[in-house]
């Protein structure tokens, strides 16, 4: 259990926290809290799409994943799933680095590796 302690002097500035596991409570002086709430993906719905995950459940993108069922080395872009046009972004690739800049930069990222995998498609079809 965590509970947060503020200065009265300062207003409602933090001054510290006190920890406590198992009956024992460990005071902690400090003016700044970061909070991490836990990284367990929730992934399960995935069972049945095809799409490799991890030992912890996270999603293997481009050339973290094993071989594809189409007998390719790995996936051919970076942030594509095990599933050919499919793509994973965020917290929930494996290896990334859990961070809201980097899910950020992965969302920006996913657009332009989108339309390079659906650029053939458009070409095809228009050639048709």
């Amino acid at each position: 259990m965590l509970d947060a302690r503020h200065d009265e002097a300062a207003a409602a500035l933090l001054a510290g926290v006190i920890v406590r596991r198992g009956g024992e409570d460990e005071t902690i002086a400090s003016r700044h809290l970061f909070l991490f709430i836990g990284a367990d993906p929730k992934t399960d719905w995935l069972a049945s799409s095809g799409v490799e995950l991890d030992r912890h459940g996270f999603v293997l993108t481009g050339f973290n994943g094993k071989a594809l069922p189409t007998g390719e080395a790995s996936a051919a872009y970076p942030l594509e799933t095990s599933v050919p046009g499919m793509f994973a972004i965020g917290d929930v690739r494996s290896q990334s680095a859990k961070r809201v800049a980097s899910a950020v930069g992965d969302g920006a990222a996913v657009i332009a590796q989108i339309h390079a995998y659906l650029r053939p498609m458009k070409e095809a079809a228009a050639l048709g």
